[in-house]
């Protein structure tokens, strides 16, 4: 018969389990957005993807000597429907001094098409990412993410969720 006290035999497991409880919890006050990403102040990943447009393959390299905005988005987004007028004023209003490219994450060409016609189309480029490895290789884990790119290839700024336009337009400027 064991004459130990009962704490004694059972307060190690329930430190490790209040510890482990404790290091869990504090994992459900942590904002997502606020999470550096690796990437930054990096080489942009590499990426081939077709054009929506005309097929064509388009290079992470052929980016490269203008500041760039990267956006991936989806027809299944929630709030890609609002974003999107936000982007093309952008890229209207940056046309000549940035490029702004849309990249279609884990989505098929007819529906992505049928929705751009549907939320006014596009004033730049829309990539399909079909088998979603550009958006692996950027470290995507939910639509929309936005990368702010210089003209040297290099990740200066990522934004996860929908854009502030205004917040953007300081990143371009500090760009340009």
């Amino acid at each position: 018969m064991n004459n130990r006290p009962s704490w004694l035999i059972l307060g190690p497991g329930l430190l490790l389990v209040i510890a482990g409880i404790a290091f869990l919890a504090k994992g459900l006050y942590l904002n997502p957005h606020e999470i550096r990403s690796p990437l930054l102040e990096q080489q942009a990943p590499a990426f081939e993807l077709p054009s929506l447009a005309d097929g064509k393959s388009v290079r992470a390299s052929d980016l490269v000597g203008t500041p760039t905005v990267v956006n991936f988005w989806a027809t299944w987004c929630e709030s890609c429907p609002r974003e999107h007028p936000l982007l093309v004023d952008l890229a209207r209003r940056y046309a000549g001094r940035v490029q702004f490219v849309g990249i279609a994450y884990n989505d098929k060409n007819d529906r992505i098409q049928s929705w751009l016609e549907r939320h006014g189309g596009a004033t730049y480029p829309t990539l399909v990412d079909i088998n979603g490895k550009a958006a692996i290789a950027y470290g995507v884990y939910g639509v929309p993410e936005t990368y702010v790119i210089d003209a040297a290839g290099v990740i200066r700024h990522k934004h996860t969720g929908m854009i502030n336009p205004q917040e953007l337009a300081v990143q371009l400027e500090g760009l340009l």
